[in-house]
Formats: C-alpha cells, sequence, structure tokens
C-alpha cells in the first residue's frame, strides 16, 4: 500500500476566546495568537446559527481546529491565514 505524502500540518488552534463583535481569539500550537473577524461568515446559509451571539460563544476546540455543536467547523488553516496577529499587550488584555 502506498502512503500519500503531502506537506506537514500547520499551526492548530489551542485556545479561542469568542467576544460578542464576532471575533475569536486564537491561540496556535505555534505560539502565535490571533484574531478572527467570524462576522463575514454569518452571510453563509451554513453558518447562520452562529447570529445567535450566545450560540457563537459555545465554540470549543477539537483536534487542533474549532467547532460548535452539532455540525459547524472551520477548517485550522483557514483560520490562521485568514486571521491576524494580536500583540502580546492586547493578547494580556483579554
Amino acid at each position: 500500500m502506498d502512503i500519500i505524502q503531502g506537506s506537514p500540518l500547520g499551526s492548530r488552534v489551542i485556545e479561542v476566546i469568542p467576544s460578542d463583535d464576532y471575533t475569536l481569539f486564537l491561540t496556535f500550537s505555534n505560539g502565535e495568537h490571533r484574531i478572527f473577524n467570524a462576522e463575514p461568515l454569518l452571510e453563509f446559509e451554513a453558518f447562520h446559527p452562529l447570529k445567535s451571539k450566545s450560540f457563537f460563544k459555545t465554540v470549543k476546540i477539537s483536534h487542533g481546529s474549532i467547532f460548535w455543536s452539532p455540525n459547524i467547523d472551520y477548517c485550522p488553516d483557514t483560520l490562521y491565514a485568514e486571521s491576524t496577529p494580536v500583540s502580546d499587550q492586547m493578547h494580556n488584555a483579554i
């Protein structure tokens, strides 16, 4: 049997903190702190349940990615690519 080898996995999410403005403060396995604006996702039908701020705040981590029960998730590589770095000062204020 052949083994398919690809590029190594990117950084994975190890901490997520949701906020009222549909942003997520993320800590990745490489030690970086980044912020992801999830508000644009709300335009897509699959993400409509996240319009409820109380539901949005139920975000959890699984296998290095984030998810909302029962079946809404987001790719960690995309989270990393679409998020912006957060300074240590800003992270300490969270």
